[in-house]
């Protein structure tokens, strides 16, 4: 018997199985070099079918050694691969083995002798599952290295060693078992494949394959979820959970890598079937653990854009949008909410706010709150902010002129409904200003202002919604400015009306203390390494501040004895900045 086996054969890797077990015996096995050549190509550019189905030839080779097969290569090596192996079949008068459909139908149709093989559904347990019990969420492969899991659930969780050192072959062998199952079966997939790096959904388990020069060391990387919530295990308050029924409402689920963000979308999304809407999902890959009747798409043509068309005319009630990332995303996110559909987003962020501002330059500033009008920030499992967005046209926090109006994006607390950010363009650029009540902020900003114009020392104080400034006598007309530009200037900067006024050197209350050899002049630690002026009945001492807040002069000396002379005497004794 001479078996012509194709690319889908070679890459499923059962005739060797079939050999093995003794099911094939003494047959002569023809690999067109169509079929080898593409395998290369495939294993050049990184792909983990090309890399299964060299593996699979050159166990065939070994077969071949043993005498259990003849094996031999046959065929051009260029044009259309599907065709050269056909013809390959029909002039050795071969059995085309094939698991391609198509491939199948047109051997036929050509007279061509042909064994289809169905892709199997096997019950045969992955060898990656060994690793992984019922608190187990994420299991960590890497050649050289003793597999780690990571047990607990978000926020909470410790890392485990569950097994020897893996060698590079047994990678290898689990990788390939992984690609097999994910082709034999109708509710796994191969969801990206680049070079050197494959990402394949087994039912709910997301596993990436990477190989060198892409990572150091070979490795696979396995999660899946430990738990599924459904909308009460987040005891949700009533207005949040009618807001999120809302398909009027575009929707953030923020949050770091691992809080639980697509467990929280996916309790959504049952949700929102249980209450009767149609809920649809945008992913890539499809990991979200939802019920069969929620439909999971995924990029089309490998284009999340051309996904967003199809669905626009299905017609959804909610979309599912897992995860938004990358400009493009940011991009579909918004014109799907602006044509009308209840749009879900997960985003990665470490705060709520971080995920208004991936929106900043990718959609434009004045449709943001249409866009998105509200953030739920998820950590460690729990929601830990709610934030609402609105759109107004205010003077800035912390402006007080009336021509500083201009159109704010407030961002607010969603229980409390007390304003957090504010966002608005000031010059060129878009500002994310926090609201700040407390008053030092405001005398910071100010402060930071004036040093622009002034080297000299200044003071400023806040009273309601006045800034004043108190400046050196002679630097007040500088600080003015002819007709008042610069003062005007200063204002415009800093969003406040500021009032200019001479600068009074300010009186410290010292604590003397008398010592045996030594006169110690007490003021504190907050006037460490600055220089005072001491006056002592009509004369100045300038003297520096120690470290401990102190400054102390020899009792003896001329110093020590006017400070002790004055105290005998009754007399005065001030210390000024």
């Amino acid at each position: 018997m001479k078996i012509v086996p194709d690319t889908s054969i070679i890459i499923d890797g059962r005739l060797s199985e079939w050999i093995k077990s003794g099911k094939i015996q003494k047959v002569d096995i023809i690999i067109p070099n169509a079929v080898l050549k593409e395998l290369e190509r495939q294993a050049n550019d990184g792909l983990e079918i090309g890399i299964s189905g060299l593996n699979e030839i050159v166990e065939l080779q070994k077969l071949s050694k043993e005498g259990k097969i003849y094996l031999y290569f046959q065929g051009s090596k260029e044009g259309n691969a599907d065709e050269i192996i056909r013809e390959v079949a029909e002039t050795l008068h071969a059995t085309l083995f094939t698991s391609d459909k198509i491939q199948a139908k047109v051997a036929e149709a050509k007279g061509i002798n042909v064994y289809y093989l169905p892709s199997l559904h096997e019950e045969k347990e992955l060898k990656i599952l060994k690793y992984f019990d019922e608190e187990t969420m994420s299991i960590h492969l890497r050649q050289d290295c003793r597999p780690v899991a990571k047990k607990g659930k978000p926020g909470n969780f410790r890392i485990v060693e569950v097994g020897e050192i893996l060698s590079e072959k047994e990678l290898a062998e689990i990788a390939h078992e992984i690609i097999e199952y994910a082709k034999r079966n109708s509710d796994s997939f191969v969801e990206i494949e680049r070079k050197n790096a494959t990402i394949v959904q087994i039912k709910n388990m997301r596993i990436a394959i990477l190989r060198q020069p892409f990572v150091d060391k070979f490795e696979i990387t396995a999660t899946k979820p430990i738990v599924k919530l459904s909308i009460d295990d987040y005891s949700l308050d009533e207005e949040l959970k009618e807001r999120l029924t809302d398909y009027n409402r575009g929707i953030l689920i923020s949050g770091p890598p691992g809080s639980g963000k697509s467990t929280f979308a996916q309790a959504i999304a049952e949700h929102l079937y249980s209450l009767g809407a149609i809920v649809k999902t945008m992913e890539n890959p499809r990991d979200l653990w939802v019920r069969d009747e929620i439909a999971q798409y995924a990029p089309l043509e490998k284009s999340m854009e051309l996904t967003a068309d199809i669905l626009l005319l299905l017609r959804p009630d909610f979309v599912v949008f897992d995860e938004v990332r990358r400009s493009e995303d940011f991009k579909i996110y918004a014109d799907m909410r602006l044509a009308g559909i209840g749009l879900i987003g997960v985003t990665h962020s470490n705060r709520a706010i971080d995920a208004i501002q991936r929106l900043i330059g990718r959609v434009e500033l004045g449709i943001i709150p249409q866009v998105v009008d509200t953030v739920i920030h998820i950590s460690s499992g729990k929601i830990k902010e709610v934030l609402e967005l609105d759109f107004t046209v205010k003077i800035p926090h912390g402006m007080e002129e009336a021509d500083l109006a201009r159109p704010v994006i407030v961002v607010r607390d969603f229980y409390t409904k007390k304003a957090i950010y504010e966002i608005y363009t000031y010059g060129e650029q878009v500002t994310v200003m926090p609201v700040k009540e407390r008053r030092e902020e405001n005398v910071e900003n100010v402060e930071r202002v004036v040093s622009k114009y002034i080297d000299s020392k200044f003071r400023v104080e806040i009273n309601r919604k006045v800034a004043n400034v108190y400046v050196n006598e002679s630097e007040i007309p500088h600080i003015i400015g002819k007709g008042g530009k610069t003062i005007s200037e200063i204002e415009r900067e800093a969003g406040i009306k500021i009032r200019v006024h001479p600068l009074i050197e300010e009186e410290i209350i010292p604590d003397i203390i008398k010592r045996k050899k030594e006169i110690v002049i007490r003021v504190g630690k907050a006037f460490a390494g600055k220089e005072l002026k001491i006056f002592i009945d009509g004369n100045v001492i300038s003297a520096r501040v120690g470290n401990n807040g102190e400054i102390k002069f020899k009792r003896n000396s001329i110093e020590g004895r006017k400070i002790v002379e004055a105290i005998a005497s009754g007399n005065k004794i001030s210390v000024k900045l």
